[in-house]
């Protein structure tokens, strides 16, 4: 029982018991991956050993006709009578590897030659002449610049002598290897730049292998044949890192298979953690608010919504400031500019013509100063604990046709100075539950917005329709139109979207009007296609016609 209460123990711990997943994690990806190293390597060195074998098969085939080549010269110059006609021909057909031929007596002597003794060669070892005497033998010069072939021929040893760089000298053959089957090393390639030991290239038995043979500085994989009918054995070399080279170009990718988990998880774990951690708290304190008494309950919930309803005050109060201040400052200013350039008279006395374009000016901020503080003044009222007027009960019956029509009136001029057709598609009356003064100014706010953002020369519609159990008018524009994500935001207060040519306002004619809307039990939808315009929707509950 004690291991299980360890391991519970150790779960209770949450940030140990992710470090130790993240540690097993992380191992197990690191051996998954180090595995798939080696068996990769060992892959490409198979793959490097098999080319190689294929290689040394092939030069040793090469290799045997070569030499059976020149065992037939010699045994021509054995045969034939000696004389500088004859050395000459056997000389010509050898070609530039044969170096010389002579022919010894059964206990090694010299009986004749083609181009004088054989240099670094006699005397015989007896056992190369007993394996000669019986069949073939090759050996090296004592200089190592040569090798020479040996076989019995009539109670005879001819000894064939060749270059064995001329040997190994065609075009892939350059990191080939001779060696007896016993390691004795006959000839190198040009590309060796140390030669191995016996040990590395004996090949004991076997007629071929492949080895990695290890230098100062560099290692090579030599792939051995031998050559037949011949105490012989050929091979083919690669350096390692060659072989290696697909291998090597892999190893960033075992890196990322390492550590790219590693990261990911550690990652994962903080952000875990963290997230657990917060629940824990959450967590923590409610049960902490179970456990207190039902009337300590209630005073900590309602100290948290005092905490939240004054921080949301405060925040509505920054946004109302900065917002506000700005507005009408930028008016106040113009105001107090030009009337200054009068007082002072810049232009001289009263009567010269930019005393009445200021003038103008004044008026036109003056008018701007105040619809901006009736805005302001209308939207401060909404936000606030409101009661309807008394005449209204929830049944007070208006026409909201006749309101719509009256509304249209005052801003007729407005629209023709912005150069906007006005399109009416009202009925003669509509009756509908509402207050008459709210009804009026959210018609106004709706109206006033689609005038603002309808470019010259567009339409501004209005219309009224019966449905079931409610009047709906709509205020159609040919404006710019909201975006999905400005629809989304659209009735939030002093929140604006400017538009090219647009003069803006505050922001708070849509949330005004949104807002009066509630008040009355009435709904105010938008719906917005961008670059065909905007449409807003009062939804009002009908009411019976009026005797």
């Amino acid at each position: 029982m004690t291991f299980p209460r360890r391991l519970r123990g150790l779960a209770g711990h949450v940030r140990l018991t992710v470090i130790v997943c993240l540690v097993l994690i992380c191992g197990s990806f690191a051996s998954a991956a180090m595995i798939q190293m080696r068996l990769d390597r060992a892959h490409a060195l198979a793959q490097a050993a098999a080319f190689g074998e294929r290689r040394a098969q092939e030069m040793a085939t090469d290799l045997a006709t070569v030499l059976d080549r020149y065992r037939a010269t010699g045994a021509a110059f054995a045969s034939a009578e000696s004389s500088a006609e004859t050395s000459a021909a056997l000389s010509e057909a050898g070609g530039a590897a044969l170096k010389n031929i002579a022919v010894l007596d059964a206990n090694g002597r010299i009986v004749s030659e083609m181009r004088g003794a054989p240099q670094g060669l006699l005397p015989l070892a007896t056992g190369t002449l007993e394996q000669a005497r019986g069949g073939r033998a090759i050996v090296a010069s004592r200089d190592a610049s040569s090798i020479a072939i040996f076989f019995a021929q009539e109670n005879r040893v001819v000894a064939v002598q060749i270059d064995p760089h001329r040997l190994l000298s065609p075009a892939g053959m350059q990191d080939g290897i001779l060696a007896s089957p016993q390691g004795q090393l006959l000839a190198l390639g040009a590309s060796w730049k140390e030669a191995p030991g016996a040990a590395a290239l004996a090949l004991g038995g076997a007629r071929t292998d492949s080895r990695i043979v290890e230098f100062d500085g560099e290692s090579r994989l030599v792939s051995q044949q031998r050559v037949e009918g011949w105490p012989l054995s050929v091979g083919a070399s690669v350096r390692v890192e060659d072989a290696l080279g697909a291998w090597y170009g892999a190893l960033p990718l075992y890196f990322f298979f390492i550590l790219g988990p590693a990261f990911a998880g550690a990652a994962l774990a903080v952000l875990f953690v963290r997230v657990f951690e917060r629940q824990a708290k959450a967590w923590a304190a409610v049960r902490e608010l179970r456990a207190t008494r039902p009337d300590e309950a209630r005073l900590l919930v309602r100290l948290a919504d005092a905490e939240r309803r004054a921080a949301e005050a405060e925040r509505a109060k920054t946004r109302f400031v900065s917002h506000v201040s700005h507005e009408l400052r930028t008016p106040l200013n113009a105001i107090v500019g030009f009337a200054e350039a009068i007082e002072v008279g810049v232009y001289g006395t009263p009567g010269h013509p930019k005393y009445a374009e200021y003038a103008h000016d004044i008026s036109m901020a003056g008018r701007e100063l105040n619809a901006k503080l009736g805005s302001v003044l209308e939207f401060a009222a909404i936000a606030q604990p409101y009661e309807l007027p008394k005449p209204f009960t929830g049944s007070q019956t208006v026409d909201a046709a006749q309101i719509a029509r009256a509304k249209l009136e005052e801003l007729a001029a407005a629209a023709h100075a912005h150069g906007v057709k006005l399109v009416v598609s009202i009925p003669d009356t509509g009756f509908v539950r509402a207050d008459a003064a709210l009804l009026a100014r959210i018609l106004g706010h709706l109206l006033d917005n689609a005038l603002a953002y309808t470019p010259k020369g567009g339409t501004v519609r209005l219309a009224m329709r019966t449905e079931a159990r409610s009047i709906v008018i709509g205020v159609r524009d040919t404006g710019a139109g909201f975006s999905s994500a400005e629809r989304a935001k659209a009735g939030q207060p002093f929140l604006r979207f400017p538009r090219p040519g647009s003069p803006g306002g505050m922001g708070l004619g849509l949330a005004t009007a949104m807002g009066l809307a509630r008040r009355m039990g009435a709904t105010l939808d938008l719906s917005s296609v961008p670059g065909e315009g905007t449409l807003a929707e009062l939804r009002l509950v009908a009411a019976e016609a009026a005797e």
